[in-house]
């Protein structure tokens, strides 16, 4: 029951109705949970950043920052080694939020040319410890004419980094399991999606629909709470570490990784062609106080989850 609700809970509908890519998704985050947490010798790799040129100044927007940060922070709270990686036009607002984490992570940042990615991808996967997970959060996927599109059809090839081919190449045999996490369907892995979902419920879709699969797809109301359902999901499949997952998994910590991005990088909430963003503390035109809300409630679910537990788990969970 506890999976269902992390579900219900981050795919709520917030600017438009998500609820048949949701049903679609249904259990794919749990899968994805049980992958990280059942690999020995764990490295996740998380890719995220999307830029607005048209915001003022030109940044990143808030959406994916704060999943990233969240995810990272779990995960490296609990061992689990973690390489954040995205763009030059998004690193200043990626790099600020990395500042804040408990715990270090390794940090890629990649120019926006193909060459500059596909070096990045040949040396994540000859490292001494590779990568086993890659988790893409709000991270924008070549459209049907092979180009990234914001939700309005803008083309973003000039400010974008073709970081999809680190989930999806046909020339190249990935060594790791992909995840994509998004909330408009132009995000990589949104193209598992049926073609008539696409086309029908999201706007723009035929053109702006993603082209990159992934092995596990989360469908989140707003791609940040993407990213939490599935650190929720983690604690739930591993309770044992539990404890390190959900170390810095509250407002107060949520609070600090959005002013980091907003305040020193510069991050944007979404930029409208009629109203160019600016530095804000809301993601997805949702205050704040609304992101911490949903926080505390998905932390709720995970508590009683664990609590609910046998005694000799439960105690494990809480080591």
């Amino acid at each position: 029951m506890g999976f269902s609700q992390i579900e219900n809970i981050v795919g709520q509908t917030v600017r438009r109705d998500i609820s048949r890519m949701k049903r679609f998704a249904e259990g794919q985050l749990e899968r994805a949970a049980r992958s990280i947490m059942s690999t020995p010798n764990a490295h996740v790799g998380i890719v995220t950043g999307f830029f607005i040129r048209n915001a003022v100044p030109p940044s990143p927007e808030t959406d994916g920052l704060g999943g990233m940060a969240h995810v990272a922070a779990g995960l490296a709270n609990a061992g689990i080694p973690v390489t954040v990686i995205s763009d030059a036009p998004c690193s200043k607002a990626v790099w600020a939020i990395t500042t804040e984490l408990p715990e270090g992570v390794a940090l890629e940042i990649t120019s926006v040319s193909k060459d500059s990615v596909t070096s990045l991808r040949d040396r994540l996967a000859a490292a001494e410890r590779p990568i086993t997970h890659l988790i893409s959060i709000e991270r924008v996927a070549p459209g049907s004419d092979g180009k990234p599109h914001r939700e309005y059809g803008a083309d973003m090839s000039d400010d974008t980094a073709p970081l999809h081919l680190l989930f999806d190449d046909p020339d190249w045999q990935r060594p790791w399991v992909t995840i994509g996490i998004g909330d408009g369907g132009n995000e990589i892995g949104m193209s598992v999606l049926p073609e008539e979902i696409v086309r029908d419920d999201i706007p723009n879709g035929s053109l702006i629909g993603a082209t990159t699969p992934t092995d596990h797809l989360v469908v989140a109301g707003v791609s940040n709470w993407g990213g939490w359902g599935l650190l929720s999901a983690m604690a739930m499949v591993e309770p044992g570490r539990a404890a390190g997952l959900l170390k810095d998994f509250h407002p107060e910590k949520d609070r600090a990784y959005l002013a980091a991005a907003v305040e020193v990088g510069q991050a944007v909430d979404d930029s409208r062609i009629d109203r160019p963003a600016r530095p804000v503390m809301s993601v997805d035109r949702l205050p704040w106080e609304q992101h911490a809300a949903v926080l505390t409630r998905l932390r709720g679910v995970v508590d009683a989850y664990i609590s609910s537990l046998p005694p000799v788990r439960a105690c494990m969970a809480t080591n």
